[in-house]
């Protein structure tokens, strides 16, 4: 049986942004945590791959001496308004798929820990025209990166049924994801599907179960392919050997199974699905970078989730650059 991704509230698949600047807006998850388990030496090179609020980097800055680094990246413009007024601090406005070349281009070849939270940020949900919360009714956008030119709602107009059947299947677990995607081929002809108000009204006959529960894993599906998530996930998990020190701390929060199932693979075995063919008879070793810190994930306390209750689908692994 398929695990099962945890879907939060409204389709977040994060919850530690709140929507206003300030010390509301950015309240990290599992901040303790990551910042002990970087192991911040005071002179260290860091990265945090998703500034966001900068909930994260301001506990790093505050561990780091006068001399210490941290590079900052995140695609979303609307973050670089939370930068503090640091020098240590080099901002990327970039998505952390493009780590290493970024990192050379500062001519910074090794750091010493790198932090990626993956959690879509509250502040992002909460303003209407970026598209991403059920709430609104907006133009069907879901970009973080405002640069990019795939939106949700292209991604509805053009795919094929047997690639919308996949994606709603596999990012959202949508229980009917093939009536639901055979249902919007059939309609976006005759229907507009430009704007979350039309895309709701559409999909009313075919809603299974709680609607809301419904609409977030949908719109989950949505994000993923429309940011292309997980590939960027590949692309910096692979990265990581390449930009480390030796003894470097690779931190990094997750918060739906599909993540999660690519960082804990990638940790222990250096590949991200098993290979088909491995036979179970055969004790063939696999190779891997990597000293694992955190052999179950770390998750967030009882009174964190009390405090941020968005908090509760994250897992955070921990991985030491061999």
């Amino acid at each position: 049986m398929a695990k099962k991704n945890h879907i939060p509230d409204e389709g977040l698949s994060a919850g530690d942004h709140f929507p206003h600047r300030g010390n509301d807006y950015h309240v990290p998850v599992l901040l303790k945590e990551c910042i002990n388990a970087l192991s911040i030496q005071r002179e260290g090179v860091y990265v945090d791959c998703t500034f966001g609020g900068g909930g994260h980097s301001s506990e790093i800055l505050r561990n780091l001496g006068p001399t210490g680094k941290l590079f900052a990246f995140d695609q979303d413009a609307d973050a670089q308004r939370n930068l503090p007024d640091d020098d240590r601090v080099v901002f990327v406005p970039h998505n952390f798929r493009h780590l290493q070349r970024f990192l050379r281009l500062h001519r910074q070849d090794a750091v010493h820990g790198v932090l990626a939270d993956l959690g879509v940020s509250s502040f992002q949900f909460d303003e209407p025209q970026r598209g991403f919360s059920i709430r609104f009714d907006s133009e069907l956008d879901m970009r973080m990166d405002q640069r990019g030119t795939l939106k949700a709602s292209d991604v509805l107009a053009s795919y094929t049924e047997q690639k919308l059947h996949k994606i709603f299947e596999q990012y959202g677990e949508v229980t009917n994801s093939k009536t639901l995607a055979r249902t919007i081929v059939e309609l976006r002809g005759k229907v507009p599907l430009n704007t979350i108000g039309q895309f709701k009204a559409a999909l009313q006959p075919v809603v299974k179960g709680n609607p809301n529960k419904y609409l977030a894993q949908v719109f989950q599906a949505l994000r993923i392919e429309v940011n292309d998530e997980l590939g960027s996930l590949k692309d910096l998990l692979q990265q990581l050997p390449l930009v480390l020190r030796p003894g470097g701390r690779a931190v990094i929060i997750t918060f739906h199974s599909l993540e999660d199932r690519l960082v804990k693979n990638y940790f222990r075995d250096g590949i991200f699905e098993p290979e088909e063919d491995d036979n179970p008879f055969e004790n063939k070793k696999k190779h891997s970078m990597w000293k694992v810190i955190t052999k179950k994930p770390i998750l967030p306390s009882d009174a964190e989730m009390k405090r941020n209750p968005r908090a509760r689908s994250a897992k955070l692994r921990v991985a030491e650059r061999i």
